[in-house]
Order: structure tokens, then sequence, then C-alpha cells
């Protein structure tokens, strides 16, 4: 992975013109760029490939299906110009490492989910975080998802997953704060709205680098 900002801009937008503006604006400032099924479903998949021509792009799809419904899903993202994709490790063994393989065909990275950074993620996915952390490295990803919110939870899948990256959402309008994030072993921050929305959203990405250095 690219590590010079250690910042992922998160582009949760439905217009695809304020997508590639805020990519331009802000390439000098981000690592990559995360787009999800708001972006996609409104502006086509097309997107991906728009925004890669300006910064390389993960595919946040959370894709969570059968494997070969994985690997199809891998497949289009890939196919358009993604340069990494990001799946749950919940749905098992098989349907993850079908998304890996698709990853590693196009040369590209997989991330899978351990836990999310929403209080929701703490019902159902905390109590199960350390086994998805233990399947997802025993599946070879390039990196796991671990929340932002709850540094500790990232020290933790830190301890389990070794030197693979670890990519953090929930700073900013989730409450989650840069510093501890990185302090507990992150090696990139996910930042959406507190970017995107914004009158200045350079200013904003410039805080949060000032605080990550």
């Amino acid at each position: 992975m690219i590590q010079n900002t250690r910042l992922i801009l998160a582009l949760d937008v439905l217009s695809k013109d304020k997508a590639l503006d805020l990519t331009s604006t802000l390439r000098d400032k981000i690592d990559y760029v995360k787009v999800g099924y708001p972006l996609i479903l409104a502006a086509g998949l097309e997107v991906v490939g728009e925004l890669s021509s300006i910064a390389p792009v993960i595919a946040d799809l959370k894709i969570a299906d059968i494997p070969s419904t994985n690997t199809l899903i891998s497949e289009q993202v890939l196919e358009a110009g993604a340069s990494g994709i990001i799946a749950h490790a919940f749905v098992g063994r098989d349907s993850l490492s079908a998304s890996v393989d698709a990853a590693r065909e196009f040369d590209a990275l997989a991330f899978a989910v351990t836990e999310m950074s929403h209080p929701g993620a703490l019902e159902f996915m905390a109590p199960v975080a350390e086994r998805l952390a233990r399947l997802a490295a025993e599946c070879d990803v390039d990196g796991v998802v671990a929340p932002a919110t709850r540094p500790e939870r990232i020290r933790l899948i830190r301890s389990i997953v070794g030197d693979r990256a670890i990519i953090s959402p929930g700073v900013g309008a989730q409450g989650g704060s840069a510093r501890s994030a990185i302090k507990a072993g992150a090696d990139y921050l996910i930042v959406g709205r507190s970017i995107t929305e914004s009158p200045n959203p350079a200013a904003v990405a410039d805080a949060i680098l000032r605080e990550i250095r």
C-alpha cells in the first residue's frame, strides 16, 4: 500500500461531479479514495474508473455473499479500475478467499472487515472480531478494517493481524480521534463526512493531517 499522508477519503456523496471535484482538490492530501454503494448506485460503475485517473480507489462494497457471487462483484469493480476491495469476513473462509483471489488476479488489494465503527457493531461484530481478524490473516488479506471510534479494538486487532495494514473509519463525524487511532496502531484513517460536508474540505483535511503527524 501507499503510505504517504495515511489519509483515505470516504466519498460518501451522491454526485459524480462533487466526487471528482473533491478528489481533485484533495489529491495531494490523500493516499486513496474509498467509494461505496451510494456513489456507485447514483453515478454508475464508471465513476470508479473516472476517479481512479485522479487517485487510487478502494471499492467499499463490504462484499458478503456466497463465493461465486463474491467473485463476480469483486471482478466488476476491479475491472472498472478499483485498486482495492473491501469484503466482510463473517461470511466465512470460502467467500472471503474468493474476493482475495479476485484481487490477486488484478494485482489489487483486499481488505476484510473485522469490526465496524458504529455503535451497533458492539452487538454482534465486536464479540467475534478476534475470530474474524484471525480468519482474515489466514486468508492472506492485505489489511483489515478496525474502528477508530474504539482505539482499544485497533490495538487488539493489531496483535492478531501483525504487519497487515489496518484502515480505520470513524474519525470526525462519528467522534473518533485521529491521534488516538494512529497511536493504537492504525495505518490509515478513513474520513468522510467531516471533510466532504465541510465548506472548506482542504482545511479539514489539513487539520487531520497535522493530528496524524
